[in-house]
């Protein structure tokens, strides 16, 4: 027997909603109609970009915490300061990160917010064979108080006897987010890597919750009805999550239970 589930993920003003048939058989303890609490979505224990579920964490937390005057930094190494290891290149961008917290704070403004992408490739004996660059996705700051020159100018380290020298180029814009939020940019971040990526993020950030399920509201049928509809059902579903904008919709068909709607959308 086939029930439609649908399941909800929010994080900030960002939601997801899959709509999917499930069978009795696979849910081997099924309650239709339970509805669970409230559930943080766990973070992946491998801070790494390689897997489906941590790829879909990533660009919830993304969505769901920046935008409109936030910023992208890109970091890179000059010859003279390329780390040997990647646990160097880690503790480098590190200092970096305290670098930011302090200058802000010594603004006033508000604390740092961060996602950290850190991408290399590594041969069989850990070395190097491109170099390591890091993307930093961070909040920015309405009074204009934080420049551009700030954010570029502590990607910088003091030598003893030859002061302050710059560790390698900095590219520093603002994020300029479409009806999709920085989906481009965070799948960009996230694509199938040619060689390795490590990510991490500030603890201040607001992360995704399951929101409880609803076994009964759909059924088959009306999935099936949608599906067919010219416009996916976008009129219905807009009815449906009325405090929200709806920026996808999908449909996808399995053949052996049926239609998945898969819908992206942020609270008006």
């Amino acid at each position: 027997m086939v029930f439609i589930r649908e399941k909800k993920i929010a994080c900030g003003n960002y939601m997801e909603v899959d709509i999917l048939p499930r069978t009795i058989e696979a849910e081997n303890v099924a309650r239709r109609g339970a509805r669970r609490k409230k559930e943080r979505v766990s973070a992946p224990k491998q801070r790494n970009l390689n897997e489906k579920n941590a790829k879909r964490y990533f660009l919830e937390l993304g969505n769901g915490n920046f935008g409109w005057g936030d910023w992208h930094v890109t970091l890179t190494y000059s010859e003279e300061f390329e780390p040997a290891t990647v646990d160097e290149a880690e503790h480098e961008v590190g200092n970096y990160i305290k670098r930011l917290k302090y200058k802000r704070k010594k603004l006033g403004i508000d604390p740092l917010k961060y996602i950290l992408v850190s991408e290399y490739k590594v041969d069989e004996n850990g070395e190097f064979t491109t170099k390591i660059h890091h993307h930093l996705i961070m909040n920015g700051d309405e009074s204009g108080a934080l420049t551009r020159d700030d954010v570029e100018d502590v990607w910088s380290k003091r030598i003893k006897g030859k002061g302050k020298h710059p560790i390698g180029l900095v590219n520093s814009r603002r994020l300029q987010p479409n009806e999709n939020g920085i989906e481009g940019l965070l799948k960009y971040l996230s694509k199938d890597p040619k060689g390795k990526k490590r990510w991490s993020a500030s603890r201040n950030l607001k992360v995704p919750f399951k929101l409880p399920t609803n076994d009964t509201f759909y059924r088959k049928s009306k999935i099936e009805k949608l599906a067919m509809q010219p416009d996916q059902g976008r009129e219905y579903f807009e009815r449906r999550y009325k405090k929200f904008r709806i920026s996808k919709i999908e449909f996808f068909y399995y053949e052996r239970t049926g239609w998945h709607v898969y819908l992206k959308m942020w609270r008006i």
